[in-house]
């Protein structure tokens, strides 16, 4: 099964820092890209930053400026570094990847982690 596993959340100051990790694991074939959702309760789904296999990257208008996403490609990890934190961010943080389990599989499909609290409060 494919997992992702988030972690690096926590409580920080307004202006402070924090670094978001997500592990993929199991057996995939080809990763067409990753990245971080955020949802409050009551709202919809909000883009924070995608990454593709390719390098390209975009990030929602909330956080640019303020975010930056990375990746490791042989540890299948992406990174969320997350600079000049406002309550406003406040929410979970949901890592997603989008792939192909294997070359039989046309269609990439997406995969959710369990998410990781992020709480800017002084």
């Amino acid at each position: 099964q494919v997992q992702l596993v988030e972690s690096g959340g926590g409580l920080v100051q307004p202006g402070g820092s924090l670094r978001l990790s997500c592990t993929l694991s199991g057996t995939i074939f080809s990763i067409n890209a990753m990245g971080w959702y955020r949802q409050a309760p009551g709202n919809q789904r909000e883009l924070v930053a995608t990454i593709t296999k390719g390098g390209s990257t975009n990030y929602g208008d909330s956080v640019k400026g303020r975010f930056t996403i990375s990746r490791d490609n042989a540890k299948n990890t992406v990174y969320l570094q997350m600079n000049s934190l406002k309550p406003e961010d406040t929410t979970i943080y949901y890592c997603k990847a989008v792939l192909r389990r294997s070359v039989s599989t046309i269609n990439p499909v997406s995969y959710w982690g369990q998410g990781t609290q992020v709480t800017v409060s002084s």
